[in-house]
């Protein structure tokens, strides 16, 4: 039987995947445009990714156990070495190798994916809080899938297979998130949330700083810092948003 707080959590999981698909789709169909304004919105996700977990991720997952640290060292360091796992022994050619769009994919993933449990967490709490956070982690939906599909794209993937990657890992996965820890919500303990949300924390600042923003430098975009500081005040505005 569907409670309501299995409806409510539900339709805020579906909200966010529909706001990342339309993100991909819209990026999908107006490819000059995307090609001219790319490294803006790389520069902007940059921006949004690095702050929320600057400003809000850590600090909340660090607060939650002591063992947080060690979590978001784990999920820095395991995101850059799968980067060179993937880089030395499946790519050839390092200026444009799958590894460009396969790690940012699954650090967005990952980020997904733990965004359906916060919100099965925050609508266990009450319906109002889960409204809360839902309002703030929609914002940054639509530059999720648009990033995604364009580095695929940029890595060498086609525009349809770019298209089908991005939707699984970047939209897809939010729901998958929620519907798999609603069911156990009740049992995951304070520490366990901790070490998924450090972790997730470590992928994002790895996949801002490792990959997104060095795509930018190399886009030498003249109004890319004025993107990156929206990024960042989206954030800013997430993390008020959701009451930190």
């Amino acid at each position: 039987m569907f409670t309501l707080e299995f409806i409510a959590v539900f339709t805020a999981s579906m909200l966010a995947c529909l706001v990342t698909t339309a993100g991909i789709y819209i990026i999908r169909k107006h490819a000059d445009w995307a090609n001219r304004n790319v490294a803006y919105f790389i520069c902007f996700a940059a921006g949004v990714l690095i702050s929320v977990s600057f400003l809000h991720i850590i600090p909340k997952s660090f607060g939650m156990s002591e063992s947080a640290p060690t979590f978001l060292l784990v999920g820095f360091l395991g995101l850059y070495i799968t980067n060179r796992f993937v880089s030395v022994f499946v790519c050839n050619d390092p200026d444009r190798s799958v590894a460009t769009g396969i790690i940012p994919m699954i650090g967005i993933g990952l980020h997904s994916f733990i965004d359906g449990i916060i919100y099965s967490v925050t609508f266990n709490v009450s319906i109002f809080t889960g409204i809360l956070s839902a309002i703030g982690m929609v914002l940054h939906e639509f530059p999720e899938g648009v990033i995604t599909f364009l580095l695929l794209e940029r890595a060498g993937f086609s525009r349809k297979k770019s298209a089908i990657l991005a939707f699984l890992s970047a939209a897809l996965t939010t729901p998958l998130g929620t519907l798999v820890s609603f069911p156990f919500i009740n049992k995951i303990d304070r520490s366990t949330l901790s070490v998924l949300l450090a972790a997730s924390a470590g992928a994002l600042t790895y996949v801002g700083a490792s990959h997104l923003l060095p795509a930018v430098e190399k886009e030498n975009k003249k109004f890319s810092l004025f993107a990156l500081g929206a990024g960042v005040m989206v954030a800013v505005v997430i993390v008020l948003s959701k009451g930190k």
